[in-house]
C-alpha cells in the first residue's frame, strides 16, 4: 500500500493539495496511479480540501486517530515546531502517511513543502 500524506494550512484548496501530491510523486519518479490512498491526521478531519482532492483523484482518504499519529511519529523526518505544538506531532504529513500504510511502513524520503501543503509518500511494509 502507497499512502500520501498530507498536511496543511487552514484554507488550503483542492488544487494546492492535488499540486503537492503531484509533485511529492514527481520527486519519487512515480505515477499517481501508484497511489492507494490520502491520509491526514485527526487535526485536519475538517479540511474540505483534503477530501475534495481525494475525490478529485478517485483515492479514500484516511484520518488517522491522535494515538495513530503519536505512534508513528518515531519514524517521521521532518520536524516542524509549529507542527509539534498544534498536532503533537513533529510531522502531520509524515506521521499519517506511515500510520495509514500500516506495520513496518517507510517514508520515501521527507515530505514536500508546496506552499500551504506538506505531502510525504509512505510504502507498507508488505510491499517490496
Amino acid at each position: 500500500m502507497m499512502v500520501a500524506g498530507i498536511g496543511s494550512r487552514k484554507g488550503v484548496t483542492a488544487s494546492d493539495v492535488r499540486a503537492a501530491v503531484e509533485t511529492a510523486l514527481e520527486a519519487h519518479g512515480l505515477a499517481m496511479t501508484a497511489l492507494s490512498a490520502l491520509a491526514t491526521g485527526d487535526i485536519k478531519r475538517d479540511e474540505e480540501a483534503i477530501f475534495l482532492a481525494g475525490s478529485d483523484l478517485a483515492l479514500p482518504v484516511i484520518v488517522v486517530s491522535n494515538d495513530a499519529l503519536q505512534a508513528a511519529s518515531s519514524g517521521v523526518l521532518s520536524h516542524s515546531k509549529l507542527s509539534q505544538s498544534k498536532a503533537g506531532t513533529p510531522s502531520v504529513s509524515e506521521a499519517s502517511a506511515l500510520a495509514a500504510a500500516g506495520k513496518g511502513a517507510k517514508l520515501l524520503g521527507p515530505r514536500t513543502v508546496l506552499g500551504p501543503v506538506t505531502c510525504a509518500i509512505a510504502l507498507g511494509g508488505d510491499a517490496a
